[in-house]
């Protein structure tokens, strides 16, 4: 029995697909039930939300009962801030299970998560405890949120650490630029656990596409307005697919353009719209710790354009990437890939290189081996 914890983010993204879909290899693929025990920024109130950040966590009675109730061996956490934090790792090694952290983004040390600016640009002015930078910054875009974010986090970083057996990142990139952040390990095993992608093309359809898409929370570190300029430039039709914080903007961005905005997309409707598509573009101003996105165009046989940041370095082909926040280059890029089949077919054998279940399975098994091991001091 494997206990997963995550508490969901207001915009659901690519972090609440991998949970998903993680679970579902568990009981698919290693046979064990799992039970997800997950809380929301949507049913928490801000003030509730800075409790838990400053006392390391709200009601962790409820994660040891989930444990004993199970008997669940594992506890696979994922998002824990504001409102699970350390104390419901504490909870559940008391209650007799070994813990896991996932580390989907830069919580640890940032407090959106992201290693991004204000302007949706790259930073890592916050390092391993001093998170002032982020609140000298106005990262949360609010005091009042702010300073509970940075006192906990900072003060939370090493007990949550302290109280994991195990600890996976989607990628080798995360893990360094964790390190780089001056977060410590120390002698807790770490392994890179990818996303899975549980579909891939026979063939790519690229050459029948008739427009590029980008499917992305609509925020500044992302640059979706990146992909609206490219898209302008080099005459080619765009559809936008999820919503966020710049929906508006955006659309009087692309206004007078061949850009629709189709809203966020259930998984069935997200596979329609990248069936009709020449190229999906990935043009993250971020640091990305995987590049979700990126690897389901691929494995859809849909050939990609990202820029030349983070972990999208180690998925995407060397001849898919530019610099970021360079428009001519991504239009270029655009221009030369859309429609591209051969480009495509390549982009199914990387995905499944790196995201086969298969090889998430094997990854599973480590991670939770090691876990059980519990050879760290």
């Amino acid at each position: 029995m494997i206990l997963f914890l995550h508490h969901r983010y207001r915009t659901p993204g690519g972090e609440e697909r991998v949970v998903e879909q993680l679970a579902g290899l568990v009981e698919q693929q290693l046979g064990e039930h799992v039970q997800l025990l997950e809380r929301g920024s949507d049913d928490v109130s801000r003030a509730d939300a800075a409790r838990g950040l400053l006392r390391g966590g709200l009601h962790p009675e409820e994660v040891a009962r989930a444990v004993r109730r199970t008997g669940a061996r594992i506890v696979h956490a994922h998002n824990l801030h504001p409102t699970y934090g350390w104390r419901a790792l504490a909870a559940a090694q008391e209650a007799g299970a070994r813990t896991v952290l996932h580390l989907h983004n830069y919580r640890l040390v940032c407090a959106v998560g992201t290693c991004t600016d204000p302007d949706g640009l790259d930073c890592v002015r916050c390092h391993g405890t001093d998170t002032r930078p982020g609140l000298r910054h106005n990262c949360r875009g609010s005091y009042a949120e702010g300073v509970p974010y940075a006192w906990g986090i900072s003060r939370q970083q090493a007990r949550i650490l302290a109280h994991a057996d195990a600890i996976c990142a989607p990628s080798p990139f995360a893990l360094r630029r964790l390190r780089e952040m001056g977060v410590d390990f120390g002698t807790t095993p770490t392994h890179v656990l990818p996303g899975p992608i549980d579909h891939f093309a026979e063939r790519s359809r690229a050459d029948r596409g008739t427009y590029a898409m980008v499917a992305a929370r609509l925020a500044r570190e992302k640059g979706v307005d990146l992909a609206i300029d490219a898209c302008r430039r080099a005459g080619v039709p765009l559809v936008i697919a999820g919503d966020g914080p710049l929906a508006e903007e955006l659309q009087v961005r692309a206004a007078g353009g061949d850009v629709r905005f189709v809203g966020r997309l259930d998984r069935l409707r997200l596979d329609a719209l990248r069936a009709g598509a020449a190229l999906e573009l990935v043009p993250s101003r971020m640091a990305e710790t995987y590049g979700m996105s990126a690897l389901e165009a691929m494995a859809a046989g849909v050939p990609l354009v990202a820029t030349r940041v983070g972990a999208l370095t180690d998925v995407a082909p060397a001849d898919a990437l530019v610099a970021p926040r360079d428009v001519p280059a991504l239009a270029a890029a655009v221009s030369a890939r859309f429609g591209d089949a051969a480009a495509g077919d390549e982009g199914i054998a990387v995905a499944r290189r790196i995201a086969a279940p298969e090889k998430v399975v094997a990854a599973l098994r480590a991670v939770y081996a090691s876990a059980e091991a519990g050879i760290h001091g």
